[in-house]
């Protein structure tokens, strides 16, 4: 098991909603202390339809629920680079341990582009900054490369990696594996096995705003190479993901996954436009 500052379960949080589509605090009080690391405003958050006063209302709560051991993310993901920054000073003034940011979506951009982007960010969000590749969501790919040579910046603290490709991902694992300034996070659920018996760092899957108790033996299961018991809780995983994966879009996804937590008296099943 990795022994890095940065590692373990960290659950990519919804952002649960009341009928109005305000925040709803009773719901985020009960949900965040009970993960190990919470990520808030991330894919699974809806934070790209989120207006702006509920993501601030989000992260001065989360900062202050934060528990003792918990490591708390902030997604400060947006078009608009100066905007990110400005999520970042607020997210690091309020408690959070990290930032996380993915990137801009809607011009193509040459691997020159997303290297200085991130170098760009790095150099002005004043604390420790997660590389976010979701080719599913910004239409990149980020190169390895392009992320390894961003590594070696003192803010650049690691990457959660949401692309499904075997290839690259034991190409990472052997990058990084034996980094220990630099973390790996998988947000593959299907793979989170194979990733943390090769040396993968940690796990941010969906999957755990459900039952994150899976993904907690999970990783202490790898951690003693107990490679019987990853296969069995993998198999409950992916169950788990596909209850509410299964032919449905990522959108469709995200509702029928909240769905699932209402019916769990976990949170209401309310999405914010247009999903």
């Amino acid at each position: 098991m990795s022994n890095k500052k940065y590692r373990g379960i960290v659950v990519p949080a919804i952002t649960p909603l009341k009928a109005d589509r305000t925040l709803d605090t009773a719901a985020v009080e009960r949900l965040l202390p009970s993960f190990p690391h919470p990520f808030i405003l991330g894919t699974t958050g809806e934070a790209p339809s989120l207006p702006r006063q509920l993501k601030e209302r989000y992260i001065r709560l989360a900062g202050k629920i934060k528990t003792k051991g918990q490591q708390l993310y902030v997604g400060i993901s947006s078009n608009c680079p100066d905007e990110s920054v400005e999520w970042a000073r607020l997210a690091f003034g309020e408690g959070a341990d990290l930032v996380v940011c993915n990137l801009p979506s809607y011009f193509q951009l040459s691997e020159d582009q997303m290297r200085r982007h991130f170098e760009w960010l790095a150099e002005r969000v004043k604390g420790p900054l997660v590389i976010y590749n979701i080719p599913s969501t910004t239409h990149h790919s980020i190169p390895l490369p392009v992320i390894d040579e961003l590594s070696h910046h003192p803010t650049v603290v690691g990457m959660k990696d949401s692309e499904r490709n075997e290839e690259r991902l034991r190409a990472a694992l052997k990058l990084w594996a034996g980094r220990e300034d630099f973390s790996h996070f998988l947000g593959w659920s299907a793979k989170s096995g194979e990733s943390l018996l090769n040396g993968g760092d940690g796990l941010v899957p969906s999957n755990a705003n459900l039952d994150v108790g899976v993904y907690v033996d999970l990783e202490r299961a790898a951690g003693r190479g107990d490679t019987v018991e990853v296969a069995r809780l993998q198999a409950i995983a992916d169950q788990l993901g596909a209850s509410y994966q299964t032919g449905k879009s990522l959108g469709e996804s995200l509702a029928a996954l909240k769905s699932l937590m209402h019916q769990r008296g976990l949170c209401e099943p309310y999405l914010m436009p247009p999903l």
